[in-house]
């Protein structure tokens, strides 16, 4: 009975070795693939330093190639000159296939080609190449540098081809755009000439697209060897390439250390797994505290923000909103969170807009960084101006799962701008106010001097003459009524210029009681000249109990002018001087009181009316605003100039509609018997 228990007991023994057999092995072999793929992580990061060191050297080579190029026109300022030093950088440098120097509309100057490489345009015409140069000098334009375009292939005979880049270089004379200077680059060329060929020995170097796509290999490998690669990025000034190298992978020498790495980490393997799980939980813990107080902090951060943060998904439906947009739009995010297309916040004739700009832009990823503006809707109902700022939203392994975007309230900005806008027009306002104020005084000044030497003339005519011409010819009579109407309109000018004198310095001036017939009669002369020559008929009308005035007269008298001018030149010309009687200025005056019940302040009405073609709404809130006028030749003052003088009298100025059309112009003066 013992015999069968031993076997049994030898078989468990035979197993735990087994299994212990097993175990070591299975480290063993772990620990052959762990130092093969330390060797093999060595050896990729020496040929991604490689990669690296190669990438320099060819975005060396470009630049001094720039360089060569810059002072290519510098010494070479015109066509000319420029082709002969053109041919040596060419001969100096095989990887430049084509120079050339073109002009601002990209035409060319001068052209060179390569001598190594004869019929590179015999295939195909250099124009063909126009887009790529184009957009290369694009965005040089842009970097105020150079650039450099995609590669393209270029067909050549017998089937071969060659695979080209363009660079456009903004040229600059005496501070003044002088064109471009486009550089034709062969992609393998670049390789062979900028990379040493003691590091290419060996190895294949291949450009690639961003994609994977290869554009050109330098070099050859033994076919059926497996290869080790890295990519190393060429980030050129519009352009990039994918820099590829590859090299045999070989076997390292790791068997004798094998067995030194087996007992070490038999003997270590333990506590280093102790190790290890002590720190990973320490670490996990740290981690922990960090993530919760990263949370907590973007939290407060999110909520201290006065600017709306929204996200949504592929789909566009709500996935997150911050306190602040809730606040702007006036919804709950419990209430906004998972609605979509249209919005709540959208105005409704605007959502079929907002869905179609939306679709097209969320459809072709166009998110501008500079943001665009749009209207939103609160809850209340009142809209406000928001500015929209949206990008995409990836998750932590870097895929797009939505769009984050920001929105910033421009109510207070759009105020800020009109508030801003108002300040500087009245600042304009005021200033131009100023400058009339200075013109007019200047002007009263220069023209005082030249309206007294026409009285002297006129009154010293008037003394040759003599004061008994009933006896003279009749002409000696109607040269003295000439002469005296001259001296009193050349008064009644020195009049004027002294009380706009006084206008503009803000002085007292002398009011006194004066007939209104006398003030039409005054004005009457002038009117009669412009209305014979206008064929408008001139009606005067003053009520028998119209009492007189308490005024300055030469005021007032450019008042009634200044009007009636106005109304004569708002009549259309051309039509008949009797049609409709519509060829008729009207002016009038009588008594009125105050609407006081127990006032008895007089006051005397003044009335222009025209048959004009009136004054628009548009312009009637305009009209007395200093510098705006409806006629060419006009400053735009005289209106203003007149409401002031009617209210420093203490009366007021205003018009209104005159069937069947015109403007009727009223303003009041104080009668002079109830100030007497």
């Amino acid at each position: 009975m013992a015999w069968p228990h031993g076997p049994a007991r030898l078989s468990r023994r035979w197993l735990l070795w087994g299994l212990t057999c097993l175990l070591v092995v299975a480290l063993l072999a772990v620990l052959v693939f762990l130092v093969r793929e330390y060797e093999e992580a060595q050896t990729l990061a020496r040929l991604e330093r490689s990669a690296a060191s190669m990438g320099m050297d060819v975005r060396n080579g470009l630049t001094r190639s720039v360089q060569n190029l810059v002072a290519l026109h510098s010494v070479a300022p015109t066509p000319a000159s420029w082709a002969a030093l053109a041919a040596d950088i060419l001969t100096a440098q095989r990887e430049i296939v084509h120079l050339e120097w073109r002009d601002p509309e990209l035409r060319v100057l001068a052209a060179r080609a390569t001598p190594y490489l004869p019929g590179v345009y015999a295939y195909r015409p250099r124009q063909d190449a126009l887009p790529d140069i184009s957009q290369a000098c694009l965005n040089a334009e842009r970097v105020s540098g150079p650039a450099y375009s995609n590669s393209y292939f270029w067909p050549l005979a017998q089937g071969q081809g060659i695979e080209l880049m363009e660079m456009c270089l903004p040229l600059n004379r005496d501070g003044r755009a002088d064109g471009y200077l486009v550089a034709t680059y062969a992609m393998a060329a670049l390789l062979t000439e900028h990379i040493p060929a003691e590091a290419r020995r060996g190895q294949r170097i291949a450009w690639t697209e961003p994609d994977g796509t290869r554009l050109t290999i330098v070099g050859d490998l033994p076919t059926g060897v497996p290869v080790i690669h890295v990519n190393q990025l060429v980030d050129l000034p519009g352009a990039t390439y994918i820099l590829r190298l590859e090299q045999p992978r070989t076997a390292g020498g790791w068997l004798p250390h094998v067995m030194t790495v087996a007992v070490g980490t038999l003997a270590l393997s333990l506590l280093g797994v102790l190790a290890l799980l002590a720190r990973d939980l320490r670490r996990r813990q740290v981690a922990e505290q960090k993530l919760a107080d990263a949370l907590a902090f973007r939290k407060a951060m999110e909520d201290s923000l006065v600017t709306g943060l929204r996200a949504r998904d592929m789909e566009g439906r709500i996935t997150y909103v911050n306190p602040a947009f809730c606040q702007m739009v006036g919804w709950s995010a419990e209430e906004l969170l998972g609605t979509g297309v249209p919005y709540p916040w959208w105005p409704p004739e605007l959502a079929d807009e907002y869905g179609r700009r939306q679709a097209i832009r969320l459809a072709g990823h166009i998110l501008p960084r500079e943001g665009y503006e749009s209207v939103y809707l609160r809850r209340d109902g009142t809209r406000f101006p928001v500015l929209i700022i949206e990008a995409p939203l990836l998750d932590a392994q870097g895929l797009q799962r939505g769009y984050m975007g920001a929105i910033v309230d421009l109510t207070e900005q759009r105020q800020v701008e009109e508030l801003n806008r108002a300040s500087q027009e009245r600042l304009q306002a005021t200033a131009r106010l100023a400058m009339a104020g200075e013109m007019a005084s200047l002007i009263s000044h220069e023209l005082n001097q030249p309206l007294a030497a026409i009285s002297s003339y006129a009154t010293g005519s008037l003394n040759l003459i003599g004061p008994d011409v009933e006896h003279t010819a009749p002409q000696a009579t109607e040269l003295r009524t000439a002469l005296q109407r001259i001296l009193e309109q050349a008064e009644r000018a020195g009049r004027v210029i002294r009380s706009v004198a006084d206008l503009v310095r803000r002085r007292e001036r002398q009011r006194e009681a004066v007939a209104v017939p006398a003030l039409f009669e005054a004005i009457m002369p002038l009117l009669q000249l412009q209305a014979r020559k206008l064929g408008i008929a001139v009606d005067v009308q003053v009520a028998a109990d119209c009492p007189p005035v308490w005024c300055d007269r030469t005021m007032v008298e450019q008042v009634l002018l200044n009007l009636a001018r106005n109304g004569m030149q708002a009549m259309p010309p051309g039509e008949p001087a009797a049609a409709s009687g519509l060829r008729r200025l009207r002016l009038s005056a009588q008594p009125v009181r105050t609407a006081a019940a127990h006032s008895t302040q007089r006051w005397v009405e003044f009335v222009v009316a025209d048959h004009g073609r009136g004054i628009s709404d548009e312009d009637a809130e305009r009209l007395f605003t200093p510098f705006f006028t409806t006629k060419p030749e006009g400053m735009g003052l005289g209106l203003n100039l007149c409401r002031t003088v009617v209210e420093q009298h203490g009366g007021g100025l205003r018009f209104e509609a005159h069937a069947p059309r015109g403007t009727v112009f009223r303003f009041t003066l104080p009668a002079a018997d109830a100030l007497s």
